[in-house]
């Protein structure tokens, strides 16, 4: 993947942790821009659209990550990767539900933060690349692949950007079980970690907004494997 023309946006109030993975990254070819608040954060990045990935550490002082993703989602769909406490397993799930694309555990090795950077920047180029594609319409869900948008009976529903590829990975093979490894591979570009919880979040986030919109029951977990869409909603019980 060439780097040189991708920008990354370091958000921590940790100076010099910053400074490490800018060094790290800018060495990798990426070009790295480090902000130390969260107040500036969302100013910067509601007025720009210049960042490939947002790396955002999760516990800052005054306004933390989590406060900073809600208020950038609200307007942006810029990719963000949080940086959370090691087992701090409530913010890492709270994140996903409010809209960033992964995660990774603080300290982490820069390397493989570079890599989960690129993970998020081919599935998002991947994206921007890929022809229009014919509509994807099941159970009253319609995904118009090209323009990356979803309708439920009609109504827009807005998804994240993995929560949009994962629920047009499960309609493309509806009645088919889709491992969770698959799933993380396919949609996140990055293979599944012991106590990866991604995918569930992403898939537990699917069904309530397909819920909402008055689709329910179409994906199905399957126990110890993964997610299965189904081809006739299954009935409550």
């Amino acid at each position: 993947m060439e780097n040189e023309k991708l920008n990354i946006l370091l958000v921590d109030d940790d100076k010099d942790l910053c400074a490490l993975l800018q060094e790290f990254l800018e060495g990798d070819g990426f070009n790295v821009d480090a902000i130390h608040s969260g107040d500036e954060a969302i100013k910067t990045l509601l007025d720009t659209d210049k960042y490939d990935t947002v790396v955002l550490d999760i516990m800052m002082p005054g306004m933390s990550g989590l406060d900073v993703l809600k208020s950038v989602r609200a307007e942006k769909q810029t990719p963000i990767l949080m940086l959370t406490g090691r087992g701090d397993d409530i913010d890492r799930i709270v994140g996903l539900e409010l809209g960033a694309d992964d995660y990774l555990p603080k300290p982490c090795n820069p390397r493989e933060l570079g890599a989960r950077i690129r993970a998020i920047i081919r599935r998002t180029q991947y994206l921007k690349t890929t022809p229009a594609a014919s509509p994807s319409e099941l159970h009253g869900i319609h995904l118009d692949i090209g323009a990356r948008q979803a309708t439920v009976n009609g109504k827009s529903v807005a998804l994240t950007g993995a929560e949009f590829n994962a629920l047009s990975y499960l309609m493309e093979r509806v009645g088919q079980t889709i491992s969770k490894q698959e799933m993380t591979q396919e949609v996140l570009k990055r293979p599944l970690e012991a106590y990866d919880r991604a995918m569930d979040v992403h898939v537990s986030r699917i069904r309530q907004k397909l819920s909402a919109a008055g689709v329910t029951n179409v994906i199905q977990s399957v126990r110890g494997v993964g997610y299965q869409m189904l081809t006739v909603p299954q009935q409550p019980e």
